[in-house]
């Protein structure tokens, strides 16, 4: 049976490794005849509750994260248990030729900085008709757009930049720089406090006219959110972002990335390069308040002090960020290369 299984772990939260009682998973059927007292003897944990993912690692063969962090967060977090299989990593990816937008590509390519910069206002301007659509607000495809989107999930803390309400307000009333923020996304339906944060931006909302909140976050609008902004903002607290695939596609569309140093991006960024990233803190020794006041506070800064003059008073310093995004990304973060690493170092027999 090991030789036949691998297992790829998700997540570094608890609540996405998931736990069920023992006694409903065998009233269900659910471990194949094999009795309560046997699949306990496999599991090896000394509860009522039946620990999926522990389960998976000691059945594997080998098993992965999916990032480099990831891997090294994963076996600090497993390597407590005995009997569990090698834990290594493999970074997620995305789909080039489903992502990328083709026009901004060859603009890239063929160093024409006047149709480079025409089409990604094209695409802003297409973002803005669903901001429009959804939201009343009208937005202006001139201005530093700032986009926060994916699932609504408190470690993510979508609302970070809120937490300073007098610094926020300062950025969203600058005349010299100014910006617009869309947030977009959904939290769970039984997670209650994701929903009070999203309820929160929602009514934050209504007295900005340069912010604004959408719901969703399918293919086609998470498309149009990465085409449509110049910057993707990514502030999970480090490490418990498994990957965050989201700002490779956000790179692929010209939509520069500021982010925590978390998940697929110490493989990445090079900040100033192709990137902005908040320097990782002495974490493991800080409050979540510490942690969340010194992101805070260093997001603010580099967006204020290096971001949003450079956007404005030098483009091309701007858009060479943006070219050199597009350009690390393509192949090292496309998914032809993390099918070819699953293959080799996962799937392939010959590697056991």
């Amino acid at each position: 049976m090991k030789e036949k299984l691998v297992f790829t772990t998700h997540t570094p939260e608890e609540a996405g490794n998931e736990k069920h009682n023992l006694k409903l998973c065998y009233d269900m059927t659910y471990f194949s005849g094999y009795s309560m007292e046997e699949v306990k003897a496999i599991e090896g944990a000394d509860d009522d509750r039946f620990n999926h993912s522990l389960c998976a690692l000691k059945m594997a063969r080998i098993a992965n994260g999916v990032s480099q962090l990831h891997g090294v967060v994963s076996r600090a977090m497993w390597n407590k248990y005995p009997g569990i299989c090698e834990i290594t990593s493999i970074t997620n990816a995305q789909e080039f030729k489903y992502w990328a937008d083709k026009p901004l590509y060859n603009a890239k390519d063929e160093n024409d900085d006047t149709v480079f910069d025409y089409r990604k206002k094209h695409l802003k301007k297409k973002l803005f008709s669903i901001v429009a659509d959804q939201t009343g607000n009208l937005f202006n495809p001139n201005i530093f757009t700032i986009v926060w989107a994916r699932r609504f999930a408190g470690y993510k803390r979508a609302d970070l930049l809120l937490h300073d309400k007098e610094r926020f307000y300062r950025l969203l009333n600058n005349p010299k720089y100014p910006v617009q923020i869309i947030w977009a996304g959904k939290p769970y339906p039984m997670d209650y406090s994701a929903i009070s944060t999203f309820n929160t931006l929602v009514e934050e909302s209504k007295n900005n006219k340069n912010m604004a909140v959408l719901t969703g976050y399918e293919l086609s609008l998470s498309k149009s959110l990465k085409q449509g902004s110049d910057l993707w903002l990514n502030n999970p607290r480090v490490p418990r972002e498994a990957s965050g695939t989201s700002g490779m596609t956000a790179a692929m569309n010209g939509s520069v990335n500021l982010s925590t140093d978390d998940g697929w991006i110490p493989e990445f960024a090079r900040h100033g390069e192709n990137s902005f990233v908040v320097p990782k803190a002495d974490y493991l020794n800080m409050s979540i308040y510490e942690q969340d006041n010194y992101d805070l506070n260093t997001l603010y800064e580099i967006l204020e002090n290096e971001i949003l003059p450079m956007y404005y008073d030098h483009p091309d310093q701007w858009r060479k960020i943006q070219h050199n995004a597009m350009n690390d990304v393509k192949d090292q973060f496309n998914s032809d290369r993390m099918a070819d690493e699953y293959y080799r170092i996962l799937y392939n027999q010959t590697n056991s």
